[in-house]
């Protein structure tokens, strides 16, 4: 192995448990119905044993990507890839029904965070944690734009992911359309919205957290029943993601929960 080679390998990413590089190893996880998040093909590649592993993805529902050979050197460290690389859900995505009947297990109104298009696999991960803690029923990714189950979202869920359904849906649009026919209240954290300290929360509900870059689109905002926003006392306009849900969720938690300011006696009385 020559000396560039060499320091190449020694300098490339560690591989996570959730890559599976090269034809043979993605063709036999895709045949064993091994969850998999996504699949990364090289860009401009014809060959026909590649256009039959992506035919196979699409058929089971699972996102193709187009990427250069960098990439997909980056993410399987270095290793033979031949052109594909998949990567593994850290475990099986649930479907919406999963949520609605947990919610129903445990005698409380359906509580869903949706997560418009977040790509940051930490993100995720802190919001899955936090719902898992503050007693929701499942949250919703969609398909396109936005990261999956990976390896680095379930280590940042702390094992939250293990306990939470999470669902994943093709449009976000049709979904929102579909819980309010459920009797879902639909509320969307954003900028000009309500305060969300003056928010019923205490029937079925549906929190749509926005991206890192350019928080809830349009289209999902203007579906969504209210908007609710975080009062911002400093110089910085937005939170983080996962923080901003981390706040609402609590909240909705608390609100569930009955649990109100206690009356303090105060110093001058």
């Amino acid at each position: 192995m020559d000396k560039q080679r060499e320091k190449k390998e020694q300098n490339a990413p560690a591989r996570g448990e959730d890559i599976i590089a090269g034809r043979n190893a993605v063709s036999e996880a895709l045949k064993s119905g091994r969850a998999i998040d996504s699949l990364y093909v090289q860009r401009g590649e014809k060959s026909g044993a590649l256009l039959s592993l992506v035919a196979r993805a699409k058929d089971a529902g699972i996102p193709v990507k187009e990427a250069d050979p960098r990439k997909l050197e980056h993410l399987c460290g270095g290793a033979v890839h031949q052109g594909v690389v998949a990567v593994a859900a850290v475990r099986e995505f649930a479907d919406l029904e999963d949520i609605f009947q947990l919610a129903r297990q445990r005698g409380e109104p359906p509580f869903l965070i949706i997560c418009d298009e977040l790509e940051d696999p930490h993100n995720l991960g802190a919001v899955i944690r936090t719902a898992e803690c503050a007693g929701a029923h499942g949250v919703v990714i969609p398909k396109r734009r936005s990261v999956g189950l990976t390896y680095a979202v379930g280590k940042s869920s702390a094992g939250a992911v293990e306990y939470l359904p999470v669902a994943r849906v093709q449009n976000l649009a049709a979904l929102l359309e579909e819980l309010k026919a459920r009797g879902v209240w639909v509320y969307a954290a954003d900028m000009d919205g309500s305060p969300w300290c003056e928010t019923d929360f205490t029937g079925p509900v549906a929190l749509v957290i926005g991206s890192e870059g350019h928080g809830v689109g349009r289209l999902i905002k203007e579906k969504s029943d209210f908007v609710v926003s975080i009062p911002m006392k400093g110089h910085i306009n937005s939170l983080n993601a996962s923080v901003a849900a981390g706040i609402l969720c609590y909240e909705v938690c608390r609100q569930r929960s009955g649990l109100y300011a206690a009356n303090p006696i105060r110093r001058d009385s």
